[in-house]
């Protein structure tokens, strides 16, 4: 089974529906809102599967705010908080190697960005407040 076939597979075992699928690129954008998934994109990007989520806009960001993300990070399943190319804006990234993907592996992931969400989002939205 071609690997974006085999993620689809699991994505739709875990109970998720595609909002957005494009074949070509080898990617899908689902939800959850129950789950603190919202626009989460899993791309296939042979050998990785990476999974992306915009968590917020960080527009006045500061070092200290900087410095706990780091420390956040450390305490995360797996993934990380990460910054787009402008550094303007707090997504969730995980990637994971498609080779040898199975169901938990990919469902750890996204449980790990739901439990993140869950125990870090009110102090992440407090950065998005920050001036």
């Amino acid at each position: 089974m071609a690997d974006f076939e085999k993620v689809k597979k699991y994505l739709l075992e875990m109970g998720f529906s595609f909002d957005k699928e494009n074949a070509g690129e080898e990617l899908v954008v689902v939800n959850d809102e129950e789950r603190g998934v919202n626009h989460l994109v899993v791309d296939c990007e042979d050998p990785i599967l990476i999974l992306e989520q915009v968590i917020l806009p960080l527009p006045n960001a500061s070092a200290e705010t900087y410095k706990r993300l780091l420390q956040i990070n450390r305490s995360l399943v797996h993934g990380a908080f990460v910054l787009d190319d402008a550094g303007k804006t707090l997504l969730f990234r995980d990637t994971l190697q498609l080779e040898n993907l199975d169901h938990n592996e990919l469902e750890g992931s996204i449980d790990a960005l739901s439990l993140a969400l869950a125990e870090h989002g009110g102090e992440l939205l407090s950065f998005s407040a920050s001036k």
